[in-house]
């Protein structure tokens, strides 16, 4: 089938879209992606890339200057099936399900939830746009083809709209990774965090933490917004933090490769505690143990795969006490980074949700 991928807001290279379903789904089907980035348009990967250019002036303006720049390119395009991204999308999809087009919407996160921690939606409103945004959902869900969804919670919501709706989990990529089996000992005694770096990722009392622990943090990913920074430069831990900007796949698995602490310390907004971040089974793919927010999902993977310390994620001290446990009990340790590894390739991987993806576009077909 010819296929189109559709996001306003995602980079051209995210992992879920680009690297795994597009990528992954062109060898059955001709692909492209449709993105709003104004870096041009490319064809890499034998996937063609068509940039419909970034829009300036906030948020709003993107949601209705872009979307319909997406929603035109599409209809140029004329591809047999649509699969985007973004819930402020949600209004492009119906209207090319109107269209004859078969149409999938990509839940990547738990959205009303979401909106309960948006710093940009004032707080006394933030219950009503929830409600409003659930009701869109709904509303829209059921007029499509199908539902991709990021975790089994979120698709057993979707459920209830539209039947036709799946988990396809977040899962690593086994090559990306599995080369990054080092000998324990030859690994540096630090821990790392990789991913978006923000307040409600718990980078605050992870920061605080490096004061009472004495343990070096390698850091990379991208920070939500230039208070984050700033706040992390007063801490007492900044001096124990080596920042390495934001870093490519190849990146991650060599920095992955030197550490023997995972930090995955997230707080317990309304949508993390139902998510199951990608960052958590990477660390375990790469045998490191973990220290993770004390989240109830999370339970069954950390302490169920006996991968890792769970602990309150805004208690810099409890995090502290655990990374210095790990770290002075090196046998222990290493033995829970090759649980964790052991865990990924069983259980979590994306070889697996991949077969459902192929299934789930073959039935469209």
């Amino acid at each position: 089938m010819r296929v189109c991928h559709i996001t306003s807001v995602h980079p051209r290279y995210d992992i879920r879209i680009f690297i795994k379903e597009c990528q992954a789904l062109s060898a059955e089907h001709q692909v492209s992606l449709v993105v709003a980035d104004s870096l041009g348009d490319e064809l890499k990967n034998g996937i063609q890339i068509y940039d419909v250019g970034r829009v300036t002036g906030g948020r709003l303006a993107r949601m209705k200057i872009g979307a319909q720049r997406v929603y035109n390119k599409v209809l140029e395009l004329k591809p047999e099936v649509v699969h985007f991204h973004d819930p402020e999308l949600l209004g492009v999809g119906v209207k090319l399900a109107k269209l004859g087009y078969k149409v999938i919407y990509d839940v990547h996160e738990d959205v009303p939830k979401q909106v309960m921690n948006k710093h940009w939606i004032p707080r006394i409103i933030r219950p009503l746009v929830s409600k409003l945004v659930e009701f869109k959902e709904r509303r829209s869900a059921a007029k499509l083809s199908g539902v991709v969804c990021a975790t089994e919670i979120i698709a057993a919501r979707f459920k209830s709209y539209n039947t036709n709706s799946i988990a396809i989990h977040n899962f690593p990529i086994l090559a990306e990774l599995m080369q990054q089996d080092v000998a324990w000992d030859n690994r540096q005694d630090s821990i790392c965090y990789i991913g978006s770096i923000s307040t409600t990722r718990g980078i605050i009392p992870l920061v605080d933490s490096l004061a009472y622990s004495g343990a070096r943090l390698e850091l990379a990913g991208s920070y939500s917004n230039d208070s984050i920074a700033a706040q992390i430069k007063t801490s007492a831990g900044a001096k124990l933090v080596n920042y390495h900007g934001v870093i490519n796949r190849e990146e991650i698995g060599k920095l992955l490769a030197q550490v023997k602490v995972g930090m995955v310390t997230l707080l317990p907004t309304p949508s993390y505690l139902e998510s199951l971040p990608i960052k958590l089974f990477e660390y375990m793919l790469a045998g490191i143990p973990v220290v993770a927010s004390n989240f109830p999902l999370w339970q069954s993977i950390v302490e169920g795969n006996k991968c890792g310390l769970m602990v309150d994620p805004s208690d810099a001290n409890a995090i502290a006490e655990a990374c210095q446990w790990l770290l002075n009990n090196q046998d222990e340790a290493e033995k829970m980074g090759r649980n964790g590894r052991e865990a990924v390739l069983k259980h979590y991987t994306w070889d697996a949700e991949l077969c459902k993806l192929r299934t789930f576009y073959q039935q469209l077909a």
